[in-house]
């Protein structure tokens, strides 16, 4: 193992002033860390032997693949461990004779720093608001249990925290309730919760994970503005190097539950020294600008046309419906992978369930695999789903948890009537598994025991099942490491350049729409701002939203990453970003 990196090393970001490790008061200091956790077949060990020092107004980026212990690491500085874990070493909350060690306090005093000392933000806002009560009632809840507020001053400081968020009319808003906001403005709303109590340590559990990138951009930027304000520290675990450049001070690799390397985020990515740092980076999918031109004949019909194409749904209790698409049109040609890009709400996933026959078209043409989808009956559709696959975003959720890999594997053979039963099946799935690189023997394990870019090459297997036309893969590798998205990617490719398919490729991740498409949709607001080939688009955006979108992609570079922050900050400052994702949502 690399040994910690000197003191020396741990300069600052050159944005802000240097910051040694001599300088500053201590925020978190762990020691030695073990967590070991008690399960049916023995002892796992998470973590071992992790030193780890952060300082006031310091951003540490905790970075690895899943299991690498990162999260346990983070969630130890609260005492957020289940009963099954055992915590050896020292977690010192604070500096001087007013440290607190988490491992050893007992659990009043624990309750007593959560909140005030120490908060976390959750990566799912939706899972961290509780759906029945107002946001301002959640805010002034967290308040109230530490007793420092009446029921009065705890809504006036949870208006005060919402605006100082973002949050439009937060006066207002403060009644609303969870439903009423966009995914943003929530992940805003879980860190006015964290900061209520003004905690000197804020731990952020892949705080963007699910967000735009032109949202992701915005939450970055309260954060950094948070830290400068009020010098809390924070601990980012996050699998995304791009936001690691963007934000972070320092940077602690973890594998396997150690500690590999520590550096500067500049240093770190200008000169890796580890060699697992180095492949962690290399993985990181960049805006190359590739050129791929399909070569299609021009007599052979398109898989999918849509003319004019509008989805509505239909309004509930007396309101108007809602118009999701709004008169587009595009094709999909054999053979070819169309990335459909855009922010949530654009319309990308909803056209993507219209081609599989899961919503109704409203008005125009959407014709696939030749049958008109406007009116079409299930009855005539149905023998034509044995022609799409799908890749879901959390094969996790679309497996069944009760079956094996195998016959999860095997169901479209079954319900099509290819294969009498799964034990029939298997020979087919056998070939599958070893087409997406997995060993066969995995089909004898359930979905859970299955890591999640397994999981995720397990649901690729199911679509290509029926040897499919088309292929629908919606955000499919969103939640994946940068390492495992790599591999998964890599092999996508390789399997649609063997088998054939053609693609809708929906995502908000341009740099991965630029490894795989030949062509690329961009969607706002139901409506298409751009289309084009992959080079062209991405490489001359013209419309302004397209170029927004790009210049709210981080890349993993903290030199080009800051210029490019300053330019976007500069056009948001122009005006040129008028429609800011942050537009109060109703």
């Amino acid at each position: 193992m690399t040994p910690p990196t000197d003191p020396a090393r741990l300069s600052h970001d050159r944005d802000r002033p240097v910051r040694h490790a001599a300088d500053g008061d201590l925020a978190v200091r762990i020691q030695n860390l073990d967590v070991t956790f008690a399960t049916d077949g023995g002892d796992v060990a998470a973590v071992r032997g992790v030193s780890l020092d952060v300082r006031a107004g310091e951003v540490l980026a905790i970075v690895g693949e899943s299991g690498s212990g990162k999260t346990v690491t983070a969630r130890t500085i609260l005492g957020l461990l289940p009963e099954t874990a055992r915590v050896d070493g020292v977690v010192l909350l604070g500096s001087g004779a007013d440290a607190a060690d988490i491992v050893t306090i007992d659990e009043a005093r624990l309750r007593e720093l959560r909140g005030s000392e120490v908060a976390m933000i959750f990566q799912e806002p939706s899972s961290a608001l509780n759906p029945v009560y107002t946001v301002g009632w959640q805010l002034a809840e967290g308040l109230r249990a530490h007793g420092k507020y009446t029921k009065r001053a705890a809504r006036a400081r949870a208006i005060e925290m919402l605006a100082r968020v973002g949050i439009p009319n937060a006066s207002r808003r403060v009644d609303d309730y969870p439903h009423q906001f966009s995914g943003g403005q929530k992940q805003r709303i879980v860190i006015a919760m964290a900061l209520a109590l003004a905690p000197s340590v804020i731990v952020a559990d892949e705080p963007t994970t699910a967000l735009d990138v032109t949202v992701q951009a915005e939450i970055l930027d309260l954060l950094r503005q948070l830290r400068d304000e009020t010098g809390t520290a924070i601990v980012l675990i996050t699998h995304n190097m791009g936001v690691v450049a963007d934000l972070s001070d320092r940077v602690a690799v973890m594998l396997n539950g150690q500690i590999v390397e520590t550096a500067a985020s500049r240093e770190l990515f200008a000169a890796p020294q580890h060699e697992y740092t180095k492949r962690l980076l290399a993985a990181v999918p960049r805006l190359e600008i590739i050129d791929r031109p399909l070569i299609a004949a021009s007599d052979v019909p398109a898989i999918v046309e849509a003319t004019g194409l509008v989805i509505e749904y239909p309004g509930r209790f007396g309101r108007s419906g809602f118009r999701a698409v709004k008169g587009i049109d595009f094709s999909i040609s054999p053979g070819e992978v169309l990335g459909l890009v855009g922010e949530s709400g654009s319309g990308k996933t909803t056209i993507g369930r219209a081609i599989a026959g899961l919503t109704k078209v409203s008005e125009g043409s959407l014709r696939v695999l030749g049958t008109e989808m406007r009116g079409v009956r299930e009855r005539s559709f149905r023998p034509l789903r044995r022609e799409l696959g799908f890749v879901f975003q959390d094969p996790g959720t679309s497996f069944n948890p009760l079956l094996t890999i195998a016959n999860c594997v095997a169901e479209p053979l079954v319900v099509h009537g290819v294969a009498e039963n799964p034990a029939a099946a298997r020979p087919r799935v056998d070939e599958l598994l070893e087409a997406v690189q997995l060993p066969k023997a995995f089909g004898d394990r359930y979905p859970h025991e299955l890591s999640g870019g397994q999981r995720q090459r397990a649901s690729l297997a199911r679509a290509l099942a029926l040897n499919p036309t088309l292929l629908i893969a919606d955000e499919p590798t969103s939640a994946l490491d940068v390492s495992v998205q790599a591999r998964v990617l890599e092999l996508f490719a390789e399997l649609q350049g063997e088998f054939g398919f053609a693609t809708l490729f929906i995502t908000h991740d341009l740099a991965v729409v630029d490894q795989l498409a030949h062509r690329v949709v961009v969607l706002h607001q139901g409506e298409i701002a751009e289309e084009g080939p992959t080079a062209q688009v991405l490489g001359n955006p013209q419309d302004p939203y397209t170029r927004r979108l790009l210049a709210s992609l981080p890349v993993p570079d903290p030199v080009e990453q800051a210029r490019r922050r300053s330019e976007r900050l500069a056009a948001v400052a122009a005006g040129a970003d008028s429609s800011s994702t942050t537009a109060e949502s109703t």
